[in-house]
């Protein structure tokens, strides 16, 4: 990941230079948590089995895993709880997951190495650069995104991950009649996702009619968030659209 600094840009187009570099605004703020013994083990002995790079270029996930199974994709899974509950409980799927904060890679690196679980790959790094750089088009069935950080404050809603250019670039990732898996405690941002990809061209939402959002099927884990959210009285907003041109 690249490093922060205190050094100023030397001159006008040093400026400009770094104005177009960093134009797109990010969803996400990197902390740098203290690791653990066992997230720093995970990091240290699992990481070459699991983990993938940009720099490794196209995701052929036939090749990767070695047979053709449906692949499921999720950015941001945090500590990888739910996500590796996932993946033992669909043996039948190929996971891959995109996280920026190393904690939580090294956590579910290290569950998953202990496990031995075969049907896994792990990317650190900037989700919509692993999705232009290392996705073919039409490739993923099943894309999800759970509990993502909701910016609350209106000053900060342009930095929700969901809008419209990401919903775009999921779309043309995901197969025909893929699937697009979104989950929020927050109700207000649940809208917003709603409104986002109702106004997105090329979906269709598979809430019955008359309804906006789904129950949370079997194949969502319950989460931390989400418990956290029930204490608080908060509710949870499931939305699944289908890929549908």
């Amino acid at each position: 990941m690249s490093q922060t600094s205190d050094k100023m840009p030397s001159n006008k187009h040093d400026r400009a230079d770094d104005a177009i570099h960093d134009k797109r605004i990010r969803s996400f703020v990197l902390r740098q948590g203290r690791m653990t013994a066992a997230q720093q083990r995970g990091i240290d002995e699992f990481l070459p089995k699991y983990g993938r790079t940009l720099e490794e270029g196209p995701f052929d996930a036939a090749s990767v895993f070695g047979r053709s199974a449906p692949l499921v994709v999720e950015v941001g899974f945090g500590m990888g709880a739910s996500l590796l509950e996932q993946l033992q409980a669909m043996p039948d799927h190929d996971f891959v997951g995109i996280e920026v904060h190393l904690p939580g890679v090294g956590k579910l690196l290290c569950e998953a190495g202990d496990r031995g679980v075969g049907n896994l790959r792990v990317y650190r790094a900037d989700a919509v650069e692993v999705l232009n750089q290392c996705f073919a088009d039409e490739s993923i069935d099943l894309f999800q995104l759970f509990f993502p950080d909701p910016w609350p404050k209106k000053k900060h809603h342009k930095r929700r991950i969901v809008q419209p250019p990401f919903v775009e670039t999921i779309r043309k990732k995901l197969k025909i009649g893929g699937r697009f898996h979104l989950a929020t405690d927050w109700e207000a941002y649940a809208e917003h996702m709603r409104d986002v990809m109702n106004a997105a061209p090329g979906y269709q939402n598979t809430a019955a009619a008359g309804e906006d959002f789904v129950p949370r099927p079997d194949s969502r884990p319950l989460t931390k968030f989400e418990q956290r959210g029930e204490r608080l009285g908060h509710g949870v907003w499931d939305l699944i659209y289908q890929r549908v041109s």
